[in-house]
């Protein structure tokens, strides 16, 4: 797998982080991908780290704290110029990120960035 360009584009409410804190100590170091697929598209999934195998083309928004936050190359596309944070809202989360079962589940909010005339290294 080649290096990811981190850029620095995520960030985590409060809720967001005490969950995903409680979730590592059952399941220790996780990662974020948010995918956009059909089912679950503005939620973030969350998996174990050792568990799921970052594509190629996934790009690396950021991480909270230790927890690496990765974006498929089509929603980066779509979502290049936005600034994301991860929230919790009640529910269930998707069916195989490990927030499921919890009766609160991730969510991406999204707010528009300044658009920089220098392409990115």
């Amino acid at each position: 797998m080649q290096d990811k360009v981190f850029l620095g584009r995520v960030s985590a409410t409060p809720a967001a982080i005490t969950l995903l804190d409680e979730i590592i100590t059952d399941h220790g170091p996780v990662l974020f991908h948010q995918s956009g697929g059909c089912c679950d598209g503005s939620s973030p999934m969350c998996y174990p780290r050792d568990d799921f195998m970052v594509g190629d083309h996934d790009v690396l928004l950021g991480t909270v704290g230790d927890t690496p936050v990765y974006i498929s190359a089509s929603q980066y596309e779509a979502w290049k110029h936005t600034e994301l944070t991860i929230d919790v809202v009640p529910g269930r989360g998707g069916m195989f990120s490990l927030d499921n079962g919890r009766e609160q589940r991730f969510l991406i909010r999204s707010a528009i960035c300044k658009v920089s005339s220098q392409p990115l290294s």
